[in-house]
């Protein structure tokens, strides 16, 4: 039996970590397209991920997708925490479905809980919280409907994505809007294409900024900030230079040396942010100066890519100094810190 979650109870000294994931080639032989399927994982991020935990001296159980854990748990299976990178495939809230069954459980997990992964996969949702907190992000409209695309009042240029997608999905050289006219028949196909509503924000043409957090709370703690060149000649972080950066971006290191007051205005954006959404352990946060070089938010990833030497968040730790080993031990070492359980260190201790 499991301790009650916030107890002082100790908890094995083998704990055994159950890795939901939702791998590509489950679902190829649905006749999925590459960007449907492009957020799900790889063979080595799953292989990474287990190495990394059984490094840390966990026992590492290969659970899968959400109807392997639904079957699993119904057979009486349980783990005595679960790390989940599941992204789903259908609806808005698909990342918030894991976390939902699993607190439904009382099974630790980490990330981001249901509710808020629900909350910051809808990208409107999401700015109305950060400029309820006073956080700076970019002027928008939610276009549900055709009917709702003349009503979009904002002044061009506009840039236009899907609400609730990431990796770069659905965006392209025709996302950054000039007239009307293109409003209205990128609107049409993203609507038609995504089977989602679109989010129409004002166009920001400064720099852009990823950045690493960890932690919760008054634990939260930026890695490390890496600026994002497209060497593309659109100059837009889409789909296609996202699955194939290596040909199409430049990361720097942004540092507190090298730029003290944009760096620690990076860091204050982020940290607040973070903590206004609740984000748990470790992600991501994307931000985009405007043309006077005011940052401003534009999208918070919880359930950041965790692919070994390809995803940002992965690269981005490499860069500051923070091996693929250390960045999952710090993501799990909060993991464990939110349900009060044993560090590695104490388990081995006790041993």
């Amino acid at each position: 039996m499991l301790p009650k979650l916030g107890t002082n109870e100790t908890m094995p000294l083998q704990m055994t970590v159950g890795l939901t994931y939702d791998l590509k080639d489950d679902y190829k032989d649905a006749g999925l397209d590459p960007e449907t399927i492009a957020e799900l994982d790889s063979p080595a991020t799953i292989d990474g991920l287990e190495a990394a935990l059984r490094q840390m001296g966990f026992t590492v159980v290969r659970i899968g997708h959400i109807k392997n854990l639904t079957k699993r748990l119904s057979n009486g299976e349980r783990w005595d925490l679960v790390f989940n990178i599941c992204e789903g495939l259908h609806g808005v809230a698909r990342e918030a479905q894991v976390p939902a069954l699993l607190e439904a459980y009382q099974i630790p997990c980490t990330f981001s809980d249901a509710a808020g992964m629900a909350l910051m996969l809808d990208k409107g949702l999401t700015k109305l919280v950060l400029q309820n907190h006073d956080i700076s992000t970019a002027p928008f409209a939610v276009v549900r409907a055709q009917a709702d695309i003349d009503g979009v009042s904002l002044p061009f240029p506009l840039f236009a994505k899907p609400l609730a997608e990431g990796t770069g999905k659905g965006i392209s050289p025709l996302s950054r809007i000039e007239t009307h006219q293109q409003l209205r028949e990128v609107c049409t196909t993203l609507l038609q294409k995504f089977a989602q509503p679109v989010l129409v924000e004002t166009y920001l043409a400064g720099r852009e900024f990823t950045v690493g957090l960890l932690g919760t709370g008054d634990r939260t703690r930026v890695i490390g900030i890496m600026e994002i060149a497209i060497t593309d000649t659109d100059g837009l972080y889409g789909y296609n230079n996202k699955t194939d950066w290596f040909d199409h971006i430049q990361y720097k290191l942004l540092t507190l040396e090298t730029e003290p007051a944009l760096f620690k205005s990076l860091c204050t954006l982020s940290v607040q942010a973070w903590q206004a959404l609740n984000c748990r352990d470790g992600g991501r946060l994307d931000i985009r100066c405007d043309e006077t070089g005011q940052p401003c938010l534009m999208e918070i990833n919880p359930l950041a890519g965790l692919c070994p030497g390809f995803s940002d968040l992965v690269v981005l730790a490499e860069m500051a100094g923070m091996s693929y080993q250390a960045l999952i031990e710090n993501i799990v070492n909060e993991t464990l810190h939110r349900y009060n359980l044993p560090q590695p260190r104490q388990r081995h201790e006790a041993a």
